[in-house]
């Protein structure tokens, strides 16, 4: 009952966590099209204006696609995830342990069996995805299957069962879709200042170049700020969400040397592959991108460091 009422509490957490995250990815949108609207109408305007109509014209269009778009991460995050890391649906003649070992998982969880997924890679790693435990999938890499024994398969699946399990996937998806499109509309603001779209030269009004400076100034201030400020919502997934799901992983699997060997594997072998990028690292059981040690800044860990994971396992088997 003690577990029940943990999964409970994990889930109730995340769903608020989800509810501020799309808030707060609203609140930067909004702030985002009122900067933008503002420069655009003080750079064609003679009368300064520190309240722009224009400005809050753009951010109540900027919110409105935010929530849209979060709506659709909501409906569609664990598909586009899928497709972002060129992740393949796996037969289970092809993998009878990894389904075996998944098929225990989710007994042992009490969630629905979610779809098993193969990156075609000779990395070590793994992750889970999906909005809710009905559509949950957990991708493994074809290294990892290759590498694993049967033990450590198991503590590597129970810990993304965990997380199908607490409703972290729901959150984490979230975080991975919405960090792409910021990332991808801070760059297209980038490449349109590059191709000078916005300077309309000296005599397009009475302000010169004056008016055009401010635009460029705000518009530039957001290309940078926006990944900035992407990067620091997706660092707000709590580390204490992979400690939760490390310690699930034992609950389920009653065996935390399976787990430790399994991290152990993974720290050593960790490396960037083909369908991880920035926008998906966080996802990972592991961080393929990021090296985590002790002197990596806690603002911008997206895991717990592996040693420190390993020693909270230990004294859990202990």
């Amino acid at each position: 009952m003690a577990g029940t009422a943990n999964f409970v509490e994990a889930q109730a957490a995340n769903r608020r966590s989800t509810m501020l995250l799309l808030a707060l990815l609203t609140a930067i949108a909004a702030g985002f099209g009122y900067l933008i609207g503002w420069a655009l109408q003080n750079e064609t305007t003679d009368t300064f204006q520190v309240v722009s109509p224009l400005g809050l014209g753009l951010a109540a269009i900027m919110a409105t696609a935010s929530v849209g778009w979060s709506l659709i991460s909501l409906a569609f995050g664990g598909k586009m995830v899928l497709s972002m890391a060129d992740a393949k649906p796996i037969a289970k003649e092809d993998a009878p342990q990894f389904f075996n070992v998944a098929e225990e998982m989710s007994i042992a969880a009490g969630v629905p069996m979610p779809r098993l997924f193969l990156m075609d890679t000779d990395a070590l790693n793994a992750f889970a995805t999906g909005t809710s435990t009905h559509n949950a999938a957990i991708v493994a890499t074809r290294g990892l299957l290759a590498t694993l024994n049967r033990d450590e398969l198991q503590g590597v699946i129970g810990h993304e069962m965990g997380h199908i399990a607490n409703l972290d996937t729901r959150y984490m998806t979230i975080v991975g879709v919405t960090v792409g499109l910021i990332a991808l509309v801070a760059d297209m603001i980038l490449r349109t200042l590059q191709w000078g779209s916005f300077n309309r030269g000296s005599d397009s009004n009475k302000k010169g170049n004056s008016g055009g400076g401010i635009l460029i100034v705000v518009l530039i201030v957001v290309a940078i700020f926006a990944p900035l400020a992407a990067k620091a919502v997706q660092l707000a997934v709590s580390r204490q969400r992979e400690y939760l799901a490390d310690a699930t992983s034992v609950q389920f699997t009653r065996n935390p040397q399976g787990l430790i060997s399994a991290l152990t594997k993974l720290d050593a072998a960790a490396k960037p592959f083909p369908g991880v990028s920035n926008a998906t690292q966080h996802l990972f059981i592991v961080n393929p991108v990021q090296k985590i040690t002790a002197l990596t800044s806690a603002l911008m860990a997206t895991h717990p460091e592996t040693a420190d994971r390993i020693a909270r396992l230990r004294n859990l088997g202990g």
